[in-house]
């Protein structure tokens, strides 16, 4: 007797392995763009950003960037890689001559030293950001004014979620 049988269909069945003891856990942000008003950490006037993932082993932040207001927002330097999504409105950099709309991807390679401006007409602006290393303000001529790094972020939100009645171990959750 032949075995006639079909061979098993395996494309739908899930990985059947352990995952590795020491990997850490996936995040999941389900409403990114979140109704609870109490998400938008406060970096400036009419400037907000929402966490997504605050990775401390590897020293980088991922984070949507939300302007509701034109005119230069920062100037700042990244010692290590950027990349940008544009979700809503548009903006650009004083020192290049391309515009980041709606849809656009940014690529800034590291020692990138840039002045971001939120034309008049954009009401609203959002950009995804996964910011490796550190942001480092600087005036005109590169003297270094503040800096940003992922520990800095944690305790501004942190912050942010304890005064607002969302709890400091809110942001647990977009950690690694």
């Amino acid at each position: 007797m032949t075995d006639t049988a079909a061979p098993l269909d395996h494309s739908r069945m899930p990985y059947q392995l352990p995952f590795p003891p020491e990997a850490a856990a996936e995040i999941i942000v389900p409403g990114a763009l979140p109704e609870d008003e109490r998400v938008w950490v406060p970096q400036a006037p009419n400037v907000w950003f929402r966490p997504l993932c605050l990775n401390t082993v590897s020293g980088y932040w991922v984070n949507l960037l939300r302007v509701r207001k034109s005119g230069v927002l920062s100037r700042h330097r990244h010692p290590g890689p950027v990349h940008g999504f544009v979700l809503r409105g548009r903006w650009h950099y004083l020192e290049h001559d391309w515009v980041a709309e709606e849809g656009s991807y940014v690529f800034e390679p590291p020692g990138e030293t840039h002045t971001l401006v939120v034309p008049e007409d954009v009401p609203e602006m959002i950009t995804l950001f996964h910011i490796t290393s550190c942001m480092i303000y600087v005036d005109p001529w590169g003297k270094q004014t503040a800096y940003e790094d992922v520990f800095s972020k944690i305790a501004m939100c942190r912050a942010h979620y304890e005064s607002n009645g969302l709890g400091g171990d809110y942001l647990d959750r977009f950690i690694r």
